[in-house]
This record gives structure tokens, sequence and C-alpha cells, in this order.
């Protein structure tokens, strides 16, 4: 789960779509950000109760999944995307899902050549593939590298049989132990995705899923506060969880063990030890740019005169349908000038280092004098840093980063 938190990845739709000469940048783009790649695989093979990502349950045998169609529909969404990207390199690939390893190595393996053959993909590109410990997924670990990936994110989220059948996981600890091992055998960068805050979680447990962590030696960690999202299973029949207070005790104890253990927490969620951070969701908190490719996928692409958020098809055989025929996009949609300063303060904030503040003029194309009067407020509130270089939170807006984040947002 190491892509971009929700609402940067899964850009809130409206209702209308923005024509091509709707233009909010006051300045205009000078120059467009780093852009990457996420392609979306939208199955898995069961649809976990707290999840709300575009996933959709594959019942039948996973070997049937119809990878050779959907890297068909990927390249024909690919191909009618290329003008907009025409001459920019690609820094960082992600395929996300769903689940993507259960394609085949063979379709990933078509799947990055494809993409080699049609981007500019810089030579030191990171190309990362989220994975799940499921034995079906192990075996196909050191063909996925092969194939040209270079990080492999794996969805633990606990080493508790009983956290993991809670969670609705398919695997359980032995097997999420064995896919680590794989990993780290085929893997020079690897991330290993935890939760925390899960339902009947204590400080122990969470201690000692922590220790499991450790005792493999990533070089990379994300931790996630487990969250109610809208409609999933959880939010129709919540679990019981943790509470404030002992959330909180479990983020403190999270941040002195790693620390303890040489990880610097450089994102709300993201831990690393030092050259391991993820340089794909970097690009996301910088308000970089990102062309998303694949059933439900989200982009945001950066012109002149105008920053466009795309939307694709969710349902994999409607999108199927429609990339092949060059209409995989359901909407298109030009964020306002008063909506730019919320959207990139959402991700900037994220990070414990902040951004240059130079950023913020380079990549909305709006004047510093857009957020100037919030970021006093936010300085006076002690939620904000006042060194004027950088947009950064203070300790205290790290705390409270949803009420920072909301000084920046218009009604």
């Amino acid at each position: 789960m190491t892509r971009l938190p929700s609402v940067p990845v899964r850009v809130e739709r409206g209702a209308s779509r923005a024509g091509a000469g709707a233009s909010p940048v006051a300045q205009g783009v000078q120059a467009p950000p780093p852009l990457s790649l996420y392609l979306h695989v939208p199955w898995c093979l069961r649809k976990c109760p707290y999840c709300d990502f575009n996933s959709h349950e594959w019942r039948g045998d996973p070997d049937a999944v119809p990878e050779a169609r959907y890297l068909d529909a990927l390249q024909a969404d690919l191909e009618a995307s290329l003008p907009k990207v025409w001459g920019r390199s690609v820094s960082t690939v992600f395929i996300g899902g769903g689940t993507p390893s259960l394609l085949s190595p063979d379709a990933i393996d078509r799947l990055l050549t494809m993409i080699r053959t049609r981007l500019r993909l810089a030579p030191d590109a990171e190309v990362t593939m989220e994975a799940n410990p499921g034995t079906f997924e192990t075996q196909r670990f050191a063909a996925f590298a092969q194939a040209g990936v270079t990080r492999l994110s794996i969805g633990v989220q606990s080493f508790s049989d009983d956290a993991l059948r809670a969670l609705g996981r398919v695997h359980d600890s032995r097997q999420a132990r064995a896919a680590i091992e794989e990993a780290a055998r085929s893997f020079a960068r690897f991330n290993l995705d935890l939760m925390y805050a899960l339902p009947g979680q204590t400080l122990d447990a969470l201690r000692a899923d922590l220790a499991a962590a450790l005792a493999f030696g990533p070089p990379h960690l994300s931790l996630y506060h487990l969250t109610i999202e809208p409609n999933t299973l959880f939010a129709k029949r919540p679990p019981p969880l943790p509470d404030d207070d002992l959330s909180a005790d479990m983020l403190a104890l999270i941040e002195e063990t790693a620390g303890a253990a040489g990880f610097e927490r450089y994102e709300v969620s993201a831990w690393a030890r030092a050259g391991a951070r993820c340089r794909h969701n970097l690009n996301y908190w910088e308000f970089g740019d990102y062309l998303g490719i694949g059933a439900g996928a989200h982009g945001k692409l950066s012109f002149h005169d105008r920053i466009v958020r795309e939307a694709r098809l969710r349902h994999p055989e409607r999108y199927m349908e429609a990339a092949l025929r060059g209409a995989a996009i359901e909407e298109e949609r030009v964020p306002g000038a008063d909506e730019l300063p919320f959207e990139f303060m959402l991700n900037a904030l994220r990070l414990t280092d902040g951004v240059p503040s130079a950023f913020f003029a380079e990549r909305t194309g709006l004047s510093p004098a857009a957020i100037g009067r919030d970021c006093a407020r936010a300085v006076e509130r002690g939620l904000l840093d006042a060194d004027p270089t950088r947009i950064r939170a203070t300790p205290l807006g790290l705390r409270f980063l949803n009420d920072l984040v909301a000084m920046f947002l218009k009604h």
C-alpha cells in the first residue's frame, strides 16, 4: 500500500468536464515537474473489508485472469495518452492494485517492454510493484525482478494470524515470512506494508509485529493507521478498534522503535533507511505529475496554461472495452485556482521535511500570495515552520495534520 494516500490518488470526481480552454493558472507552469507512471491492476483474490481501492475479486482460477486482453487495453490506453507526454522522461513506475502479482512474470515482462518502447524511461528509473504474500504469488518474485521490477512492496499488514483473519487477508503469518525471505533474495529494495490500530490490537501485539518486521532488515516500512473508509464492509459493520489514546501510544511506539532501528520518518506513514525512500511516492507528495493508466487509475498532468486531472473507467470489463477503442478516460477536469493550494498542501505537508517554498509557484502556476495569508495563520498557530525557504509542518502540525491542511481549503 505504498501508493499515494487516498485523496491525491483518487481525485474527487466533479460533475463537469472542463473544456480545453479553461485556465486557472495565473502565472503559468513554466516547466513541467517530474513525471511518473502509475499502472493499475484491478483484480485481487479477496476484497479486504477495509479496502476502498478499485479492486475486484477474481473468483476463478488465478491463472485465468484475462491478462493478455488487459495488457492490450493498457497498451491502447498508453498509446492514446502519448501526445500528452511527448518528450518527457519518466522517472518512476508503480504497478499497483488490486494485486498486480496475480499477473504472470511474462505479462509483467511484456508490460515493462511496452513502457520502454513507448516512453522515455530514465536509465535509473525506479519500478515498484505491489505484491501479496500468498504462496501462488511468492513463487514469482525472482521472475518479476528479472523482468525489470526494481522494488517490491509486500502487503503483510500483520504477523498475527488473528489480526490477519480480522482484516480478511488471504495469507497467514507463515506465508508472510516466506514472502519476505523470497523478496530479500530477489530485490535489493523492498518495502513492508504494516497496519496498526487493528481490531483488538494491544501495544504488545504491535510491538511483536514491529519486531517481526525489523528482523528481516527491510530498507523501507510503510505503517498505516487502520481507518474506516466509506463504502467498505468495515463501514457497514465496524469492528472494535483501539481508542484515540491507545492509537497515539501506538504511533509513539512506532516512532521510537523505527528510530532506534535506524529508520527515518520522512512522510506521515513512511519510514526508510538512508537512500531507500520511495521515489515514486515522493513525486506525488512533491506535487509532481503522473500518468495513470488502467481500470480506475487517476492522473495529473501539467501544461503551461492548466493542470489536468484524469480518471479512467473503474470496472475492468468496461475499461477494457473502452480502452481498446481509445476511450478509457471517464472524466477529465481542470482544478480551479481556488482548489490548487489545498491540493498542493495536502501532499507537501505530509513530508516531514516539507518542500522548497519555490515549488508552490513552479508546480501550481500560482503566485505565492495565493497561500501567503493562510501560511501566516498557520505559523501563528505553531502548525507551520516559519522558515520562508520551506513549506514544512512543525511537529505539532504533523500531529494535527488534518487541521493544518484544512486551513488551505476554500469553502
